[in-house]
């Protein structure tokens, strides 16, 4: 089902050996890799930002089936990367009232992509694919994430304007 390391690596090692801690909010498991030394102003930046940013930031992120990531935006685009383990499904929730599944693994021949970048400003979730058992994967966002900058999706207002995914919302949503 996925690209396994040669060795029986699981969750539980992944999480010790990249010190991983559970990721507030959103789900899931991360560590920060990554913060740039240089920083924008915030008299630069748009008015989404409340305060100076670095100029980007990198995560470690692992999902396991107990986990997702919870719906949510950032004003600052994002780039995900998969590393390892199971495909991972991501919803993606455009402004327009439209929206998209895509899966993120390592299947290049099934039509499967290792990365894909989150503009600003839209709605994403993802969790594991059925059965699967983990997956490591990276983000990169630009300019740098705050907890600050991270709005959580709304149950009720989503389901109301993207009615046509309201299964995989409740399934990505904790209110």
């Amino acid at each position: 089902m996925a690209n396994r390391m040669a060795s029986k690596v699981g969750a539980k090692d992944i999480i010790t050996l990249l010190g991983l801690s559970p990721l507030p909010g959103e789900g899931g498991y991360y560590v920060e890799t990554h913060r740039s030394d240089g920083c924008i102003p915030n008299d630069v930046l748009s008015s989404q930002y409340a305060g100076d940013r670095s100029y980007a930031t990198a995560i470690y992120y692992l999902l396991t089936p107990d986990t997702f990531s919870a719906i949510h935006r950032l004003p600052s685009d994002e780039v995900y990367h998969f590393y390892l383990g199971d495909p991972v499904e991501m919803l993606l929730l455009y402004q327009d009232g439209s929206g998209k599944t895509i899966v993120l693994g390592s299947d290049l021949e099934g039509g499967i992509r290792p990365q894909v970048v989150i503009p600003r400003g839209l709605w994403q979730g993802s969790h594991l694919c059925l059965g699967g058992e983990w997956a490591l994967l990276g983000t990169t966002v630009s300019p740098g994430f705050e907890f600050a900058d991270y709005e959580e999706g709304q149950r009720d207002f989503l389901v109301g304007h993207y009615p046509e995914f309201e299964h995989l919302i409740r399934a990505l949503t904790r209110k």
